[in-house]
């Protein structure tokens, strides 16, 4: 007997059983739901199988009533109860065969509400029944989503089962929702498709929504994002999806390569023209994008990126909390907001930095290179801590035999610590006592990196 990881997976299951026409008149959807004795199991503040009945109602909910939606459920594990040394391999059974949602909502929330876990985790032998679930139709497009919380457990392979089905041209497209999925597990359903993974039960409940989706929804979306050489291998950033015509937002996405590196897949309503912000920074636009219904569509930005860097010499804990202003070279317009001693990517170019130190740093005509990084070291800063009365202050960088103007202090703190780069400086001050600028007082000392000063006026 199999030892199960704990987790909750979602597997959806896109089956084309029969010959599909291109317009697909109705949806079927085959629930199969692990009702093995590891459902028991606590999870975050719940069980297993309290939080997947309740979002298997929730779904229910949401399919109601639904025009051309067939619904249907297949229980495993149910039936006879587990016993050390035996487990029942064919517990598994269609307990609501096929009818519309309408009917089915009842009667599926029925057998989920009364449902009480007991045995093994037959997942190839489900699989491989419910092909038998589905009954003949040219015009269908037929949806298998098994909830489980485990591996199969009756030493069978529901990669052979995977195998046997395409060959009687019955296709197989998996999404795998795991809490604390263990990945040492992954290798046991990689041949029937890819995996999404929850870490609690709210993004079980938003990859469950998306994927119910996916099965509502034919029309198929991929984003290629391309780099400098036209390929789509940038990734990892964020895509917003509004209506065109409104301006509505509709969808947000993280874009994600899947395991064999390609543009991950997903639906959109073919119903509305898109507009597509990728939010690379800058940010790339896309619009009046038109879908094809019932087909694979791609969608193309070109976002080719590179890193920039921004560090100080010495302690990467220095200088954390210095900002740099980033913008487009030779444009007024602030892109983004960069920490020292971090990296960030942008689109290929030349930006212009302004750091936030003391005195201003600039850096003009700074190039980002498709996949390299782009690294800036400033010196490490000293500190200066000015001690005086109350009265007007002002700081002052020399340089060239001028006074730069930097900073004016507060007229009533006694007491005030700076960070400066290294350099030459002068303080003037005028005690408030005094109304003559012949009492004018004037400082001047140098900063070195690293160096601690303290000054008394």
């Amino acid at each position: 007997m199999n030892y199960r990881p704990s987790f909750i997976s979602l597997l959806l299951l896109f089956s084309s059983l029969f010959t599909i026409a291109q317009e697909d008149s109705k949806i079927r959807i085959l629930f199969i739901f692990d009702g093995s004795n590891s459902m028991n199991a606590q999870w975050e503040n719940s069980s297993k199988i309290l939080v997947a009945k309740k979002l298997m109602i929730q779904t229910m909910d949401s399919l109601k009533g639904l025009e051309n939606v067939d619904l249907a459920l297949r229980i495993y594990g149910h039936q006879t109860r587990i016993v050390p040394g035996k487990q029942d391999c064919s517990d598994t059974k269609l307990e609501v065969p096929f009818a519309s949602s309408k009917e089915n909502y009842s009667k599926i929330i029925t057998k989920i509400r009364g449902l009480e876990p007991k045995g093994t985790t037959p997942i190839a032998r489900s699989l491989e029944y419910s092909a038998d679930d589905f009954p003949e139709c040219k015009s269908c497009r037929n949806i298998i989503i098994l909830i489980t919380d485990g591996i199969e457990a009756c030493d069978e392979d529901p990669c052979a089962v995977a195998l046997a089905l395409k060959e009687k041209n019955i296709k197989l497209k998996p999404f795998v929702i795991g809490l604390g999925l263990d990945t040492s597990y992954l290798s046991q359903f990689s041949c029937i498709g890819e995996f999404l993974s929850a870490d609690n039960e709210d993004s079980f409940k938003g990859v469950l929504k998306f994927v119910i989706s996916q099965a509502l929804n034919n029309t198929t979306v991929q984003v290629d994002l391309n780099n400098i050489n036209k390929l789509p291998k940038e990734t990892d950033v964020a895509m917003s999806f509004y209506n065109s015509k409104s301006n509505k937002l509709m969808h947000t996405y993280t874009h994600t390569l899947n395991r064999n590196q390609l543009p991950d897949t997903f639906a959109l309503d073919p119903i509305y023209t898109y507009k597509m912000v990728v939010h690379t920074v800058p940010e790339v636009v896309v619009d009046n994008i038109k879908l094809i219904p019932g087909k694979h569509n791609t969608i193309v930005a070109q976002t080719p990126q590179g890193i920039l860097k921004l560090s100080t010499q010495g302690s990467n804990s220095q200088f954390t909390g210095i900002n740099v202003i980033v913008r487009k070279d030779n444009e007024y317009k602030t892109i983004n907001i960069h920490k020292m001693n971090s990296e960030k990517e942008y689109l290929l170019g030349k930006y212009d930095l302004e750091m936030l130190t003391l005195p201003r740093l600039y850096f003009e005509d700074v190039e980002i290179k498709q996949s390299k990084t782009t690294e800036i070291t400033i010196p490490l800063y000293g500190s200066v801590q000015i001690s005086k009365g109350n009265g007007p202050a002002s700081l002052f960088l020399k340089e060239n035999g001028q006074n730069i103007w930097l900073y004016d202090f507060d007229n009533f703190r006694y007491i005030e610590n700076l960070n400066l780069q290294p350099g030459k400086y002068m303080i003037s001050f005028r005690n408030s006592r005094s109304n003559s600028m012949a009492h004018t007082i004037i400082k001047e000392f140098k900063i070195s990196s690293g160096q601690n000063l303290n000054l008394n006026l």
